[in-house]
C-alpha cells in the first residue's frame, strides 16, 4: 500500500495513524506542486512543464525562500514514475489518495490521477468532502485538510476509501484538461471537485483587507492575510501578488522581500495630505 497526500502535514498526522493502525502500513508520499495556482497549459508536456518551472522560480526569487532548494526539491514526476514502477512491479500493490476538501488538494488529484488510468482498480481515493469528525477538545468538526483529523480518528477516515472507478477515469481527467486549456492563474473549489478558474488577482482582496496603514513586518503581515482568509493559498503566491500590488501603488513595501519575512514592511498606500496655502491680507 502506496498512501498520496498534498500537504507536508498530512505526512506526520498519516505516519502517526500507521503507528495505531497497522492496516495503514504503507509508504507516504507526497506531491509537492500546488496545481491551483499558476500555468497548467501542457502540464505534462516538455515545455508546458518548463513553463510552469520558470513562472515558480520567478515567485521564489522574490521570496525569503532558497529557490534552488525548493525547486530541487519539488520533481512530481520522478514520483508517478517511481509509483508507475511500482505497480508494475507487484500487481497486488495499490495507492491510496488522500485528499482533504481543499482546492490545492483536489487539484493535486486531478493531475496525479489523470496519468494513472492503467491501473484502474488498484488506484483507492478518499475524499473528506464535508464529513463530521472529532476535535481534540470532542467537538465534531468539518475538516477541509487530512492534518487536520487526529491520528485516532484515521481508524474511522480509513472506511471512506473506495476504488476511483472507470467512469471517473474517463470524466475526471477531461474535467482537468479543460482547466488546464483555460490556463488560469488562480483554479479554487466550489464545492465537490468542481475546480473554476479565476483570474490572478483572486486573492487581492484578502490582501488588501490583512493590511493596515500602519507598517507591519512581512510575517506579521502574512500571518494577519491568512488568518482572515476563507479560501487560503500559499504564502509565496500571496507575496507575489503583493509586488504586484505595489507596482499598482495599491500597497507599499519597505524594504527587500527576498532578505527575509522580517526585512521587509508592508502597508496600505494612503494618499498624501492635501495641503492649501493660506494668504495672509495685512
Amino acid at each position: 500500500m502506496i498512501h498520496i497526500v498534498f500537504q507536508e502535514a498530512d505526512i506526520a498526522v498519516l505516519k502517526q495513524a500507521q503507528e495505531l493502525d497497522e492496516s495503514l502500513a504503507g509508504e507516504v508520499l507526497i506531491v509537492r506542486d500546488d496545481y491551483a495556482v499558476g500555468p497548467v497549459e501542457n502540464i505534462y508536456e516538455v515545455d508546458g512543464y518548463q513553463q510552469r518551472r520558470e513562472w515558480w522560480r520567478r515567485l521564489l526569487e522574490l521570496s525569503p525562500y532558497n529557490t534552488d532548494q525548493l525547486m530541487e526539491m519539488v520533481d512530481d514526476r520522478l514520483l508517478v514514475h517511481n509509483l508507475k514502477k511500482s505497480l508494475e512491479e507487484s500487481e497486488k500493490e495499490e495507492v491510496w489518495i488522500w485528499m482533504g476538501q481543499n482546492q490545492h488538494d483536489v487539484c493535486g488529484y486531478y493531475w496525479l490521477m489523470s496519468q494513472l488510468a492503467d491501473y484502474q482498480g488498484r488506484i483507492l481515493v478518499l475524499y473528506l468532502n464535508n464529513l463530521p469528525f472529532i476535535n481534540e477538545k470532542g467537538n465534531i468538526f468539518y475538516p477541509t485538510a487530512i492534518h487536520q483529523i487526529q491520528p485516532k480518528e484515521f481508524l474511522k477516515a480509513k472506511k471512506l476509501n473506495r476504488k476511483i472507478t472507470l467512469s471517473e477515469f474517463e470524466v475526471d481527467p477531461d474535467e482537468w484538461r479543460k482547466l488546464c486549456a483555460e490556463n488560469a492563474m488562480v483554479r479554487i473549489l466550489e464545492g465537490g471537485k468542481k475546480i473554476v478558474s479565476k483570474d490572478a488577482d483572486f486573492y487581492d482582496k484578502d490582501i488588501l483587507a490583512g493590511l493596515t496603514a500602519e507598517p507591519q513586518k512581512g510575517a506579521k503581515a502574512m500571518a494577519a492575510i491568512l488568518g482572515k482568509m476563507k479560501i487560503k493559498t500559499g504564502d509565496v503566491y500571496l507575496l507575489w501578488r503583493m509586488i504586484n500590488l505595489a507596482a499598482e501603488e495599491k500597497i507599499e513595501i519597505i524594504g527587500e522581500t527576498a532578505k527575509g519575512w522580517k526585512e521587509f514592511d508592508v502597508k496600505l498606500k494612503t494618499e498624501a495630505p492635501v495641503t492649501t496655502e493660506e494668504t495672509t491680507i495685512q
